[in-house]
């Protein structure tokens, strides 16, 4: 038996190695570290309702990047990441057995069901075989201790004011430094292959030219990202003017992927923007970083606060609404063959690149629960699915705001697909991107097809319900707005400075309905 001690870290939505409390406290308590991921079969099942793919191709594949990265990064600091393929709780039992010497397992806590099973299975194992366990917290900007709320049961249902309260009263903690090295693993612990989308019975994503989201997982690139997007480029001086944009990589900051994961911390981004405010500019796009981040923050503490209402039907309200269940209606709808061509565009978008613009969920969210009335959970599932950024609380706190049974202060919100179409893409350019059936169409025209004369589309050579789909619903509200052209001053699609500004309508409206996880930040 080993007298050395050894600390096993359990990696999940952590994969850094900057601003990482595991590594930091392991390196002060451990001769020798195991910095541990496993690959848990859970993950790769069903979903709870619906049984649709629990991962997609996108989100595994920017994760077995974001691994590759990890094992990278700690073999140039005299350690490595050891992969397993197997039940978290299962995995740790054999390499206790196996090392014979290690004195605690750490973790990051997580908040909802499915991780905090993980995590008493975990706690279970250790008491057996008589481990220690420490944990942490880390996966939001402000630490769960700092919060001005001391019972989570008193977190306002309100975001703004939660915003108002954590601003004011609490503060960012520093960031952790990062090791110079690490201790190394024990002797003859084999690292493990990481597996291939094939070896967990996955697609391979393929790549799609039209992305708005062409970036690879792992620190190193979210690092990367950062750097071109505040230093090098300055986007983020124009990010509130720019953040509803649709095409193209840098209308937002795109750190939701990175952060779902734990490959960027909120906090680094927070003390960057900080320097950046100091360094060169401080306006109301640096500042709106922080309220997208203070989002994601709200819903993960929404969370622990309530619990599995998260994913019950009736959501945080405990309201009843006669859902429809309507399997037609749903695949025309994750199918993008709505016939609505705003809808159908995010929608194929999300299937063909894992990624959808802020804008566009809101629009597609609010589509499936307002317009027809579908089972949110059905849209919260096929999200979960396919989001390269999904991370569960944000996932499911936006999909109850949109549902109306949610943290949203104003009931009954429903958007308006066509004006939504002109206001954020007035020249049908992201329509035709996704939709190309529909490229003879020219201008703002493209967002209502319907409307137009059999001339019209026989000379965009258009067919309704044979080259594209008629309609699967018409609100009675999008008629107001059929016929009429963007005004001049509203935004294209690129989310460009010029002429491509936030509609002045809505350019102060708060929180806009922000459907997102830092989403799109």
């Amino acid at each position: 038996m080993s007298t050395s001690r050894t600390i096993i870290c359990l990696l999940r939505n952590d994969l850094r190695l900057h601003d990482n409390e595991l590594f930091h406290w392991a390196q002060r308590n451990a001769e020798y570290i195991v910095p541990l991921y496993c690959f848990d079969p859970r993950h790769y099942v069903g979903t709870y309702n619906y049984n649709l793919p629990k991962t997609g191709p996108f989100r595994l594949g920017f994760l077995l990047e974001s691994i590759r990265d990890l094992r990278n990064t700690l073999l140039n600091k005299g350690s490595n990441l050891v992969v397993r393929r197997g039940k978290p709780e299962e995995v740790v039992a054999d390499l206790i057995k196996q090392l014979g010497s290690v004195c605690t397992v750490a973790f990051h806590e997580e908040v909802t069901s499915e991780e905090l099973n993980v995590e008493k299975r975990v706690k279970e194992v250790c008491a057996q075989m008589k481990v220690k366990v420490h944990t942490c917290w880390g996966s939001t900007l402000y630490h769960r201790d700092d919060l001005p709320f001391h019972l989570m049961s008193r977190l306002p249902d309100v975001y703004t004011q939660f915003r108002k309260a954590v601003e004011t009263q609490s503060r960012v903690r520093p960031l952790i430094p990062n090791p110079e090295q690490l201790k190394p693993l024990p002797q003859g612990l084999q690292e493990g292959a990481i597996p291939s989308a094939e070896d967990l019975e996955q697609t391979e994503p393929v790549a799609d030219p039209r992305s708005a989201f062409p970036c690879s997982g792992g620190e190193s690139q979210a690092l990367a990202r950062l750097k071109h997007y505040f230093w090098d480029t300055d986007a983020v001086a124009t990010y509130k003017e720019t953040r509803n944009g649709l095409i193209g990589v840098d209308y937002s900051t795109k750190f939701a992927p990175w952060l779902a994961m734990g490959c960027i911390s909120p906090r680094y981004i927070y003390h960057q923007i900080q320097q950046y405010e100091r360094e060169r500019t401080a306006n109301q796009s640096t500042y709106w970083v922080i309220f997208e981040l203070l989002w994601r923050d709200y819903f993960k503490f929404v969370s622990v606060k309530y619990g599995n209402r998260l994913f019950q039907i009736k959501g945080l309200q405990d309201k009843s609404v006669p859902w429809k269940k309507d399997m037609n209606l749903f695949n025309a709808w994750k199918e993008g063959r709505t016939g609505v061509p705003f809808v159908d565009a995010n929608m194929r978008e999300l299937a063909m690149t894992g990624f959808m613009s802020n804008r566009g969920r809101q629009n597609v969210a609010s589509f499936l629960t307002k317009d027809l009335g579908l089972d949110w959970r059905m849209g919260a599932e096929w999200f979960e699915y396919l989001l390269i950024d999904h991370d569960v609380c944000s996932n499911y706190g936006n999909w109850l705001y949109s549902a109306g049974i949610g943290n949203d202060p104003r009931e009954n919100r429903k958007f308006n697909m066509i004006k939504q179409g002109l206001d954020y893409d007035n020249n049908g350019d992201y329509v035709r991107q996704w939709v190309p059936e529909l490229q003879g169409i020219k201008g703002a025209d493209v967002h209502a097809p319907w409307t137009l004369s059999t001339a019209s589309l026989s000379h965009a050579h258009v067919s309704l319900g044979e080259t594209y789909p008629t309609p699967i619903v018409v609100a009675p509200e999008w008629s107001r707005h059929v016929g009429k052209k963007a005004s001049g001053a509203g935004p294209s699609a690129r989310g460009k400075k010029g002429p491509s500004h936030t509609p002045k309508q809505h350019r102060d409206r708060g929180i806009d309905f922000y459907f997102s996880k830092s989403k799109n930040l």
